[in-house]
């Protein structure tokens, strides 16, 4: 019998020398150490809690998450410097290592004080969209004012390299690709396809109708969305019917199995809350990167990867639910097959990849609430309510507060010239704030000097403000509340569930191992760009992680 198994060994070994030796030979010129990365990835994920590294490592495979962290440079104190944290603003800071009061973009939308117009981070109306017939496409960089990481390495060879922004969000994929990327593509979740902006091209290359022709979208939506574990096997997360999760669009259950078949209406907006959505993403990354050629002349070329379906379903279901359990045990193996995908395109240490988050987010408060943790919603319009009918009986004044956006309250702009120095109503609304269970402080953000606020509060604050954009009164909240509804979660605040983000570099002269100093996100561009013997972007105020570049 022991004969028997080692001759079945040996001929087993036999047959299968051929695909070794096919292999050796088809992978031979990329074991070769490049002097330059050929491909930079930037991988964010969106709403990524730092802990979720660690917190699922033991349900993680060796291919993703976990091979970044042992074979990558683990920056596991990275923390957040500005106000919102918010999608718009985290890519900019990655990209920029700026922060909004030098780039601009001081939330995913802002109140202009000049206009009195509600402003989109990336709108623009000059432009035309390209791949639709909808409006989606009316979009660019121009509200950034700073340049990102891809724009200096193109400035630094004569604009040879070839950058490119991925993502379901025009605003992940627009931001941090710059100003000068030769494309940027998101998903328009009314036409069910990937498109772009007429600033970056006139028609969408074949290769992406091609794409589209596919319907793939179509196909991840024509089944169920269940646990690819047995469900009393995820043990990490709250039980699956809970009255504090909010549902899919389109769906009237929040619990597995998710019949995603049955959503007929605006199904491409339910898709972007499903995991198959990542899936969609990353098969999307792969085509650009084999159709654009990218990594494959004598430059090194960029992809700023962002996805986003974890923060449409952290926005629903919450850090604690089932369904961002098994979004994550998908998203280790999507990770993993991408970076098996990078190593046979490019060859191990031929690419740099560096993980990161452009924002965490925070408990549900009905989940804290059942283990007596304090949290809870309020609601931004009746909070206006309330200030403007308290102030017309004491003032005699009308509208006093036009919005409350990114944890500032904006005055009415004909107000603000009426009152001059007569601080009495700013005075008075702030003595409102205050008195909210859910407000910790409030102040003028003219005349507060924030250096009286602890740290990091103070710096963020003063990171963050942006004439004609951000608001008059800051409102900074207690911890675990938000304005929202009863289901679901947010984020945006200073405090570490949105503020503390993961960061692995991988790849290309980067060495294993891992620090605890504290990062800020602006360090991020610093660290890329001296990586790559470039310079730093011109609103970058970040520094350089010597640990990384060592």
């Amino acid at each position: 019998m022991i004969f028997r198994k080692c001759i079945i060994a040996v001929v087993f070994f036999i047959l299968l020398q051929p695909s070794i030796w096919a292999q050796q030979k088809t992978n031979v010129n990329l074991s070769t150490k490049s002097t330059h990365p050929k491909l930079v990835v930037g991988l964010v994920i969106d709403q990524m809690r730092w802990d979720y590294l660690y917190k699922f490592e033991k349900l993680y495979s060796t291919n993703g998450f976990n091979r970044l962290k042992a074979q990558g440079f683990n920056c596991d104190n990275t923390l957040i410097t500005h106000l919102p944290t918010y999608t718009a603003v985290g890519h900019t800071g990655i990209y920029s290592g700026s922060v909004p009061a030098y780039h601009g973009i001081v939330g995913n939308n802002w109140y202009d004080t000049q206009t009195g117009k509600m402003v989109y981070c990336t709108d623009d109306t000059t432009v035309r969209t390209i791949g639709s017939d909808t409006k989606a496409g009316l979009m660019s960089p121009k509200n950034m004012q700073v340049d990102v990481v891809g724009d200096e390495l193109r400035l630094s060879n004569n604009f040879k390299s070839k950058v490119i922004g991925i993502s379901l969000k025009d605003r992940g994929a627009i931001l941090p690709a710059g100003h000068s990327a030769n494309a940027a593509f998101w998903f328009d979740d009314e036409a069910g396809k990937w498109i772009s902006s007429s600033y970056y091209m006139d028609s969408l290359p074949s290769w992406v109708n091609a794409y589209n022709s596919m319907h793939k979208a179509d196909d991840l939506m024509s089944k169920d969305w269940n646990t690819i574990m047995p469900i009393e096997k995820y043990t990490l997360s709250s039980t699956d019917n809970k009255n504090y999760e909010g549902t899919i669009p389109g769906e009237k259950t929040n619990t597995f199995p998710h019949q995603l078949n049955q959503i007929k209406e605006k199904k491409y907006n339910a898709f972007k809350y499903t995991p198959f959505a990542n899936s969609f993403s990353f098969d999307f990354a792969k085509n650009a990167i084999e159709a654009e050629k990218l990594g494959k002349t004598d430059v090194t070329d960029f992809l700023a990867l962002s996805i986003s379906s974890t923060d449409y379903i952290g926005h629903t279901f919450g850090p604690n639910s089932i369904e961002m359990e098994d979004t994550y045990l998908r998203l280790d193996a999507e990770v993993g097959s991408f970076l098996q995908y990078l190593d046979s395109s490019f060859g191990k240490g031929n690419y740099l990849l560096f993980l990161t988050a452009d924002h965490g987010a925070a408990n549900v408060p009905g989940y804290l609430n059942e283990h007596q943790i304090p949290g809870g919603t309020f609601s931004n319009k009746e909070l206006i309510k309330e200030i403007n009918d308290s102030i017309a009986i004491e003032f005699k004044i009308s509208n006093a507060v036009v919005k409350i956006e990114n944890a500032q309250l904006y005055l009415n702009p004909s107000i603000k010239n009426e009152l001059g120095n007569d601080n009495k109503v700013i005075n008075k609304i702030i003595e409102i704030l205050i008195s909210k269970p859910y407000v910790s402080k409030a102040f003028h953000l003219s005349l507060t000097n924030f250096s009286n606020l602890p740290d990091p509060i103070n710096t963020a604050i003063a990171n963050s403000y942006f004439k004609n954009r951000s608001g008059d009164i800051q409102i900074i909240l207690s911890p675990n509340y938000f304005d929202g509804g009863k289901t679901g979660t947010t984020h945006g605040l200073w405090n570490p569930y949105d503020a503390h983000i993961p960061l692995i570099w991988f790849g290309w002269n980067i060495k294993s191992g891992r620090t605890n100093h504290e990062i800020h996100m602006t360090d991020i561009a610093a660290t890329l760009s001296a990586i790559l013997h470039i310079q730093m972007p011109n609103g970058c105020i970040g520094k350089v992680i010597e640990d990384v570049t060592k």
